[in-house]
């Protein structure tokens, strides 16, 4: 076994693997990069290197090599796929935990992949590698069109008419070549209502090769898994075993060596029907809910094998036992469209408990940026059935608390309880047609209250009974009598309600617009735990505030609630009355925060609503901006620029011959 391996990832894969080297006694040796300095993978490891990039290979066999790790395990993303990669290891003389060049070069290659399994008659999805009409045509509408060296969802496109071709192909290649550094793309047919199930698998150097069963990854938005399960609740015992054989038969004809997926679409009318759609040649994010029901470490294997250890497990030593679902925690605002967030970690409560687990590499004080992946964390549950797994692993969301980021632990709540996920009545195209029609929640009078008696707290000073149970005191009490404050300081003369936006408070009352005063009171649990008694009921939250923003939790929901000066809405007000009867904001703002990668206007051009403008990447994803109205516009950023959430990038004024708004 090795002494000492370098993890060349970050985030939480590079901390579920440093678990496994430690458990071992192998010594953990991290990279980082100036933005992830103090993350924690780097805290948690035996020793870090400082690199400039996770997808220098350079940089990473050196920083190898400069601590004389025995081995580098890539994890998942960046260069877990590079075949480069690999004969930099092997001319370095340190061992990669992946399989050989010749799996990494057939199966990272889209279209090579397909060819190569058709050959070896494994059946496959239509598709062409030329990319170009006549080519679409043969492949059929609709289509898809992906990446050649892509995984995750990054860059695939779906087009329905042959006119949607080309902007299309433009958008893929851009997000190809900045995520993996090859803009090639293919074109491939779209199965409609499939079901996107994967294999997992392992193979050592002596020919042996078993599959782990398969995973039901259809629960996508975007093209990027969401929450995932084992074993799929759509296969029956004969197709798992023909399933898992196709896999091994995949892994067989490149000499694969280590853990590795194939993916396969198969039709939920037709379930005893699968095609080929890839091999990932790398450890997956869902890998947890294999590990789960099967008992194995797949980390470990992988390590043992690239070591040159047999495979000890025989395909008859694997049973599936209960049933695993994850559910992946993103830094996105399902109330913007899902756009990436960014924020700090001010508040952080992870869930514990029997059949729960969680790889994170959160903490408290974490800065989220826009330079990686929007994945936080991972929640996995456990149970002796599916629906035992499911409702432990709502229940552990519901104890999950970020406060400080916009995230979609609420949204994954929802997707738990929707009928057709209870079921398994499953395809990719599920939650595409399930997001139009959730509700989310909204600040409600119980998160406005609290978040008005914190604010009054911290204006107004504390007084409490003990350290273990504080009461947030408020300043309208007998002993202040005379006095008022207000929101821009305090006056003598008749007591005066404190105005929050739609909340007053007012001695041991409060009112929400223009309801009658009810009693409220905040008491303190603890670090950021409070009990809010409205109207002689006690709601347990949690809560942080910021500047002028406070944040409340309750029950997986966090609500950002940002308090405005009497200045602030004076300034809405009349930006109101300017505009006149223009039916939009003139100014237009970034949705994300990220970089700016390319304008297609200039200042002083003439647009029309619905016109591009500008596009901004953030966490390998594009989103365009588009004019909300007619007009001449003027830019505010070009490209590279970094802009930040709601940061105004345009304004749209009227055409000249408009005449004066009112």
């Amino acid at each position: 076994m090795f002494r000492s391996v370098l993890v060349a990832n970050r985030a939480e894969i590079a901390c579920r693997v440093i678990a496994t080297l430690q458990r071992l006694g192998i010594r953990a040796v991290a990279v980082y990069t100036d933005a992830d300095r103090d993350a924690l993978h780097v805290e948690r490891a035996d020793s870090a290197v400082r690199i400039d990039s996770y997808l220098s290979i350079e940089a990473v066999v050196a920083a190898a090599r400069a601590v004389g790790a025995d081995a580098i395990h890539p994890g998942y993303g960046f260069l877990s796929e590079n075949a480069d990669l690999a004969r930099a290891c092997e001319a370095a003389g340190v061992v990669f935990v992946g399989p050989g060049v010749k799996a990494l070069e057939v199966m990272g290659d889209k279209i090579r992949a397909k060819e190569h399994v058709s050959a070896a008659g494994v059946p496959v999805i239509p598709g062409s590698s030329s990319i170009d009409a006549a080519a679409a045509e043969r492949v059929g509408y609709p289509l898809l069109v992906k990446p050649s060296a892509g995984g995750g969802g990054k860059g695939m496109t779906v087009v329905e008419r042959p006119e949607d071709l080309a902007d299309a192909l433009v958008g893929a290649r851009r997000v190809a070549a900045a995520a993996f550094g090859d803009d090639t793309l293919l074109l491939e047919r779209l199965v409609r209502s499939p079901r996107h199930i994967e294999v997992q698998l392992l193979a050592d150097g002596f020919e042996h090769v078993i599959h782990l069963g398969e995973r039901e990854c259809s629960l996508q938005r975007r093209h990027q898994k969401v929450i995932e399960e084992a074993p799929s609740p759509l296969l029956d015992s004969v197709t798992r075993q023909r399933i898992g054989e196709a896999a091994c038969d995949v892994a067989r004809s490149v000499g694969y060596v280590g853990a590795g997926t194939v993916e396969f679409l198969v039709s939920d009318e037709a379930p005893t029907e699968f095609f080929f759609m890839e091999m990932n040649t790398r450890l997956q994010v869902e890998h947890p809910v294999t590990e789960l029901v099967t008992g194995l470490d797949l980390v470990e294997w992988q390590l043992r094998v690239a070591a040159g250890e047999p495979l000890t497990v025989r395909q008859s030593d694997v049973v599936l036992t209960g049933h695993a679902i994850e559910a992946r925690v993103y830094a996105e605002d399902p109330l913007r469209d899902f756009l990436p967030s960014a924020g700090t970690v001010h508040v952080l409560d992870e869930p514990t408990g029997d059949g729960i687990r969680v790889d994170s590499a959160l903490q408290e004080g974490l800065e989220i940026g826009s330079a990686y992946d929007p994945m936080l964390a991972k929640v996995i549950a456990w149970g002796t059935d599916r629906a035992t797994a499911m409702a432990r692993l709502d229940a552990a969301l519901a104890r999950t608390t970020i406060l400080g980021v916009r995230t979609n632990v609420e949204f994954l709540r929802g997707v738990l309880a929707d009928p057709d996920v209870q079921a398994g009545r499953l395809d990719t195209g599920l939650l595409a047609r399930l997001i139009p029609t959730m509700e989310h929640r909204t600040p409600s009078d119980v998160h406005r209250v609290a978040a008005a008696l914190a604010r009054h707290h911290a204006r107004a000073g504390e007084t409490g009974t003990s350290a273990r149970e504080r009461q947030f005191a408020l300043p309208f009490s007998r002993r202040t009598a005379g006095l008022a404050w207000s929101s821009d300081g305090w006056r003598l003369g008749e007591n005066r309600p404190v105005r929050y936006e739609d909340v007053s408070v007012l001695g041991d009352t409060v009112s929400v617009g223009d309801g009658e005063p009810v009693l409220a009171r905040l008491t303190h649990r603890g670090s950021h735990a409070v009990d809010l008694e409205l109207d002689g009921v006690v709601h347990p939250l949690r809560l942080v505030t910021h500047g002028s923003v406070t944040w409340v939790g309750d029950q997986g929901s966090a609500f950002e609630l940002r308090f405005r000066t009497r200045v602030e809405r004076l300034a809405d007000e009349l930006a109101a009355v300017t505009r006149g009867t223009r039916p939009v904001d003139p100014q237009v703002r970034s949705p994300m925060p990220g970089t700016v990668v390319s304008v297609e206007v200039e200042s002083g051009d003439s647009v029309v609503a619905g016109q591009i403008l500008l596009t901004i990447e953030a966490m390998k994803m594009e989103h365009r901006v588009v004019a909300p109205s007619d007009g001449i516009v003027h830019l505010t950023v070009r490209p590279t620029d970094q802009v930040a959430l709601d940061h105004v990038v345009a304004t749209i004024t009227g055409h000249p011959d408009e005449g004066t708004p009112a």
